[in-house]
C-alpha cells in the first residue's frame, strides 16, 4: 500500500493526468478532506438527492481508508471508502466528478479500492450496496448480487459480494 497521501503506483511524466492517493483519515491535511467531502455533497446530497447524511462516522475508524484520485491542480476527481466491517470488507462512497465520468475513473477507483482491501485483508469477502442502475457495472468486476433491491438515501440499491480472491 503507499505511503499515506503517496501516488500508488507513480506514471510516466506527463502520461497520467491523475494521481491515485490512498490514506487514513487523520492523515489527510483539512484541505484535502474537504476537496472529498465536497465531491461526494455535489454528487450523493445534490445531484442525486440522497437523504441519508454522507458522514456517518466511519471515516474516523482506524481501519478505514480513503481512496481518491486527483487531477494536477489538486481537485479530487473520484474517490472511494474503505472499511474493515464484521468479518468482511466493505467499499461504499464511489464517487466520480461528473465530469470525469466516461473516464475509467469509477472503474480505476473501484480496483484501487479492491487493491487496497487485499492489502489489508486478502481473505476477506468484499461487500458494497451498489446502485441498482449498477448492478451489470460491478458484476463485470467479479461482484456477485446476494440480496432483492432495497432503499438506501431514497436510491434503490442491491447487496453484492466480489469473493476473496476473485
Amino acid at each position: 500500500m503507499p505511503e499515506p497521501g503517496a501516488a500508488a503506483a507513480p506514471a510516466a511524466a506527463g502520461t497520467e493526468p491523475w494521481t491515485l492517493r490512498v490514506a487514513r483519515l487523520a492523515e489527510l491535511d483539512a484541505p484535502t478532506f474537504y476537496r472529498i467531502a465536497a465531491l461526494r455533497e455535489a454528487v450523493f446530497c445534490i445531484e442525486q438527492g440522497a437523504t441519508d447524511a454522507d458522514l456517518d462516522g466511519r471515516e474516523l475508524e482506524d481501519g478505514t481508508r480513503l481512496v481518491w484520485f486527483e487531477d494536477a491542480a489538486g481537485e479530487v476527481v473520484a474517490q472511494a471508502r474503505v472499511l474493515v466491517d464484521d468479518g468482511a470488507m466493505r467499499i461504499g462512497r464511489l464517487v466520480v466528478r461528473a465530469d470525469h465520468r466516461r473516464d475509467g475513473l469509477g472503474r480505476r477507483t473501484m480496483l484501487a479500492a479492491l487493491d487496497v482491501c487485499a492489502e489489508l485483508a486478502p481473505e476477506l469477502d468484499v461487500h458494497i450496496d451498489a446502485q441498482a442502475h449498477l448492478e451489470d457495472w460491478y458484476a463485470s468486476m467479479g461482484y456477485r448480487t446476494v440480496g432483492g433491491e432495497f432503499l438506501e438515501a431514497g436510491i434503490p440499491h442491491v447487496p453484492m459480494v466480489r469473493p476473496a480472491g476473485a
